[in-house]
């Protein structure tokens, strides 16, 4: 359990298919349309870029958790919706889905782009955008009821959401092509010795272990947790040169504020550290 528990709930927001809720400095984006697997239309694409451009510019954030609601996380594109423009001809569907992609590739820029970590809560299925979405995430927590598919072969298209930059990132080219080109479901042990997920917890422990994790970064040194995330997400594109001056910087400034004094002391004292709200 935490030494620090997070704050009670604060604030809940619901927006048709995305339920935002606060509590203290943890938000989580619950995704809604359990009936239909979480996947996601019109209205659930306008919900995520709402709340994750209004995530950006929270101060006060800590951690972003990311969960589905029901039995699934998310089960990729609404292909119900996808089935109503068929009656377009070629060159339409093309700019439909041209603008709609667009839309959906703002929120994972956005994730991207947050200062502070943001966690995937996994269960059930995880397939198309959601690997995508999921992917785009810092940490994922999976239940071990969790079951992976690229599915984007099966409608004869190709993916989306950053799908083919952050999958290769994460296990490999010769892996990610595999996922990719042939499309087999696989399991949550599976996904986890790939490196694709962090844990693998039993479904009835899912919501805990992630709370708990939420509540420890939450409850840790925010520049140095926040300045952590950007190094490693910024390394690959940056020489070993320029990473170091990056790390220097960073080393110096968190060196700065009242939680580096309060780590260092605490190590002396032999005690656990109390950081503060600091972010420099």
């Amino acid at each position: 359990m935490l030494d620090s528990p997070i704050d009670p709930l604060q604030t809940s927001v619901t927006m048709e298919t995305l339920i935002v809720e606060r509590a203290g400095p943890v938000a989580t984006l619950t995704l809604n349309r359990p009936e239909s697997l979480n996947v996601l239309d019109d209205t659930m694409i306008d919900g995520l870029v709402a709340a994750t451009s209004s995530l950006a510019a929270d101060e006060s954030l800590r951690v972003v958790v990311l969960r589905g609601a029901g039995k699934h996380f998310m089960a990729g594109g609404d292909i119900r919706a996808f089935a109503r423009e068929l009656g377009r001809e070629p060159a339409e569907r093309t700019a439909y889905f041209d603008v709609l992609i667009g839309r959906v590739h703002t929120v994972i820029e956005t994730l991207h782009r947050l200062p502070m970590p943001v966690i995937a809560q996994v269960h059930g299925a995880v397939a198309g955008f959601g690997l995508s979405l999921m992917n785009a995430c810092d940490l994922v927590v999976a239940a071990d009821n969790t079951y992976f598919a690229s599915a984007y072969k099966s409608i004869a298209t190709t993916p989306d959401g950053g799908g083919t930059w952050s999958l290769p990132r994460l296990v490999g080219l010769r892996r990610a092509l595999e996922i990719m080109l042939v499309g087999d479901r696989f399991d949550a042990q599976q996904a986890l010795a790939w490196g694709l997920v962090n844990r693998v917890v039993p479904a009835v422990e899912l919501d805990a272990v992630v709370q708990a994790l939420a509540g420890s970064l939450a409850t840790g040194p925010a520049l140095a947790i926040r300045n952590t995330r950007r190094l490693l997400r910024e390394s690959q594109g940056r020489t070993l040169g320029d990473q170091l001056a990056a790390e220097a910087a960073s080393f110096g400034a968190c060196a700065a504020t009242p939680d580096f004094k309060e780590g260092v002391t605490a190590f002396i004292e032999k005690r656990p550290a109390r950081f503060g709200d600091d972010r420099g």
